[in-house]
């Protein structure tokens, strides 16, 4: 260290940061260093500057936040921010929230920019129908000895209900080449037994739309505002029970009953030519 106190550190950081000091709070003993980050403040303030916030580190989030805030209310200083990093996940999050820690900023690190809990997205293209020129649409099928990767045959839309409220309660999967009708069922393809049926009343909207055709965009994409605006608007729609880490509850997702029997088909189709 290049200071032999730590309140000589945050004082020298004050008066090179007025405008913007955030000191971190817990390198020896936190709630020591919660007093030395006043007693920057109060230099700061004679110079015409403020503390913008505290940062912990380590230790008990919870407790060293709670205690952090009433100290920096009791010596008039309500508006610093407190900011808490130190491995955060939204595991960890969820559980200081619920703890009630004094927390207004959130450093997410490693667990972000590692894509810790999935390291790996894949994408693979699969072919669902074909057309040759001057032909009509004929859907494909893959089959795999994995259920997973067995392809949906057919020009794929999705469709997603809603309750009256407003709240999402299921997107189901349908081909465009034989669209379903008003009141219509949907399958479960985890579990054909489990179906769900939709009125003709009931609300809904059809998610995909073109983004490139004959090679051309047709599709404005909007900015990183505005789709940010757009997810946090789609996420308050669902329930919270689909929202929460532990045990969450099930979103209805699955195929039209007129799609989900013309992939069965097809599969029952290709596996017969495959093996005679």
């Amino acid at each position: 260290m290049v200071f032999d106190r730590e309140v000589d550190a945050f004082m020298a950081y004050a008066e090179a940061m007025p405008n913007n000091a955030v000191l971190l709070v817990d390198t020896y003993d936190t709630v020591q260093g919660v007093r030395n980050a006043i007693s920057a403040g109060k230099r700061l303030r004679e110079i015409g500057g403020d503390l913008s916030g505290i940062r912990i580190d380590s230790g008990d989030l919870a407790w060293l936040s709670v205690r952090a805030r009433e100290m920096l209310d009791a010596a008039g200083y309500r508006d610093p921010v407190i900011y808490a990093s130190n491995e955060l996940d939204e595991h960890t999050i969820e559980s200081l929230k619920e703890q009630g820690a004094a927390i207004d900023v959130w450093g997410v690190g490693t667990r972000l920019v590692t894509a810790y809990d999935q390291p790996a997205l894949g994408g693979v293209y699969k072919l669902s129908a074909i057309r040759r020129p001057g032909e009509q649409w004929v859907p494909r099928v893959k089959v795999s000895e994995q259920t997973a990767k067995v392809t949906t045959p057919g020009l794929l839309q999705v469709r997603r209900y809603s309750a009256a409220d407003g709240r999402f309660i299921g997107d189901m999967v349908f081909d465009e080449l034989l669209p379903p009708c008003d009141a219509c069922m949907m399958v479960d393809p985890a579990d054909p037994t489990r179906r769900t049926t939709y009125g003709p009343a009931q609300p809904a909207e059809e998610l995909l739309v073109p983004v490139f055709e004959r090679g051309r965009l047709v599709y404005e994409v909007p900015d990183v505002k505005s789709s940010r605006e757009l997810a946090l608007s789609q996420l308050g729609r669902l329930d919270a029970s689909h929202l929460r880490f532990l045990n969450p509850h099930v979103y209805k997702v699955g195929l039209e009953r007129g799609l989900h029997e013309r992939k069965t088909e097809l599969i029952l189709r290709a596996r017969d030519d495959g093996h005679p």
